[in-house]
């Protein structure tokens, strides 16, 4: 029994979250079990928290990867939406879950700093934030994700997505479930 992990990598305010958010409600109106984990909502969930720091960025997304796997072995899709920068993250979460998509949302910078939702790009710039990705410090694209998005509307990344989810293995009857 296993299901697999879509991991939705990009700048911050890309667009991650809104893809993410679709992909999980469109697998649960199909009956298919699926689990959200946004990576701000999981670092809000986390004691302590981790910082921003390259040690805390480490065991965070560590973490997430580790959360992740756990829940794709119980059979369900995780659907992950997280910057994650260094291509090495993204290479360990796929290392640890029994099958990954990796979906990158291509949208330019110069889109992400005029969406902005959090100010995270106005505090980077006012000198607040010292280590956002894209605006100081640097966000390592995918060599060759298995799909890639042009927002978190991107209808075809969206059927895309869904169409490899749909070839995994699905989650067993509810009281299955989360037997760790």
């Amino acid at each position: 029994m296993s299901g697999g992990v879509v991991w939705i990598t990009g700048l911050p305010a890309s667009g991650k979250s809104t893809l993410a958010a679709r992909v999980h409600g469109a697998l649960l109106g199909e009956g298919r079990a699926s689990c959200l984990l946004d990576g701000d909502q999981v670092r809000d969930a986390l004691v302590p928290r981790p910082g921003y720091d390259p040690r805390g960025r480490d065991d965070f997304y560590e973490t997430l990867a580790r959360l992740a796997a756990l829940l794709a072995r119980q059979g369900l899709v995780a659907v992950v939406a997280a910057t994650a920068h260094r291509r090495a993250y993204r290479e360990r979460a796929r290392a640890l879950a029994p099958r990954l998509v990796e979906v990158y949302m291509e949208v330019s910078p110069e889109v992400c700093r005029e969406r902005d939702p959090k100010g995270l790009y106005r505090s980077a710039g006012a000198g607040e934030i010292d280590a956002l990705p894209g605006a100081g410090l640097d966000y390592e694209p995918p060599r060759s994700p298995e799909i890639a998005a042009r927002g978190g509307e991107d209808d075809a990344a969206l059927g895309a997505i869904l169409e490899r989810a749909r070839s995994w293995p699905a989650a067993p009857a509810a009281a299955d479930l989360c037997s760790w």
